[in-house]
């Protein structure tokens, strides 16, 4: 069989924690899996992995090569590719990949993440994942008692700050040209024991292969060991916005901080026969829940499949009787036209 007539039950656009999950669990429910992973993981730039029970502190190359190979133990074909469009067949869907080649698939499930677009500061994005950080869940703990900057670029910066001042009691709000707080929350912040700087952040100092404080556009250098940014959360959509699905805008007052795919609690989208899971469906969603709604999705998937699989079964089942039946109408007919004529003669 050649590539091009491959068909799978279910093919994963996206191999991270959620589409290595579904796919872990599509191929232990016995169904064939085609797994096609761009190989650009989102926290390929973290050191490791955290709140993920009995993986805690798993290296992200490592909990996806277990992962990987987990899931190929149960048959699932895992293959390095990227994924330019899919479209909806009579039977299912046809995955192109970049190469040309493509496959056909009964059922999808696209986990292809989000993409961090982050501030443009001078040297941020070299930090990023190191010092320069957005989630205290993920990171907060390796930043304790550390003197911990805010960038503020979203309203989202007096929830940052007030959240990260539970890691640590020296927290630094930089302003950077966003407009000012009120008294409400001046009060909170000196209340709590947070500083507030005023003027853009124009680079990240860096002494060796640490960070060690931020400059402004004036030049003063305020020291500071880690910085949280906003980033803004743009899912990666193409595949999807290519079989009719539009990525829908999350928004932090009137800002945009986000988009993502729209989906039911079980990852399905409006496109009949597509499932969604991981970041793409859930902009906040950490490693561990990714994983669970890789999960969730596959079983709905199997679900869904099981559903079709009886439907054709029971046509089949009955076409041997409806065969029978037309034969006998057929040789009625015949019979009744036989009569006819010998009435006639």
């Amino acid at each position: 069989m050649s590539e091009k007539d491959q068909r799978y039950d279910v093919v994963v656009i996206g191999g991270g924690a959620a589409g290595l999950s579904g796919a872990l669990a599509l191929a232990r429910a016995r169904r064939s899996v085609l797994v096609i992973d761009a190989g650009s993981p989102r926290n390929a730039p973290a050191s490791h992995v955290h709140n993920y029970l009995g993986r805690e502190g798993t290296p992200p190359s490592e909990l996806l090569a277990a992962g990987r190979a987990e899931a190929a133990d149960y048959g699932a074909e895992i293959v390095r590719g990227h994924v330019v469009s899919a479209g909806k067949l009579a039977d299912g869907f046809r995955v192109v990949r970049e190469d040309g080649s493509t496959v056909h698939a009964r059922r999808l499930l696209v986990t292809t993440g989000i993409v961090d677009e982050l501030p443009q500061v001078e040297g941020l994005a070299e930090r990023w994942g190191r010092e320069v950080l957005h989630c205290p869940y993920c990171h907060g703990w390796e930043v304790r008692d550390a003197t911990v900057g805010i960038l503020a670029t979203s309203p989202m910066a007096v929830h940052h700050a007030l959240l990260w001042r539970q890691w640590t009691d020296d927290v630094v709000l930089f302003r950077h040209g966003q407009p000012d707080f009120g008294d409400e929350e001046y009060e909170r912040f000196a209340a709590r024991g947070i500083s507030v700087v005023d003027g853009e952040v124009a680079a990240l100092e860096v002494t060796g292969d640490r960070m060690t404080g931020v400059r402004l556009a004036g030049g003063t250098v305020i020291p500071c060991e880690a910085l949280v940014v906003q980033p803004r959360f743009t899912a990666r959509s193409a595949v999807l916005e290519s079989l009719g699905l539009v990525p829908t805008e999350l928004t932090m007052g009137d800002q945009v901080i986000g988009t993502y795919i729209a989906a039911d609690p079980a990852g399905a989208t409006d496109v009949p026969g597509v499932w969604v899971a991981g970041n793409v469906a859930n902009l906040m969603e950490q490693v561990v829940g990714a994983a669970a709604a890789g999960l969730k999705a596959a079983s709905t998937i199997n679900m869904d499949l099981v559903t079709e699989d009886t439907a054709r079964a029971v046509d089949a089942r009955r076409a041997p009787f409806s065969a029978e039946a037309e034969r006998q109408v057929t040789e009625r007919v015949l019979g009744d036209r036989r009569h006819g004529l010998q009435e006639m003669k």
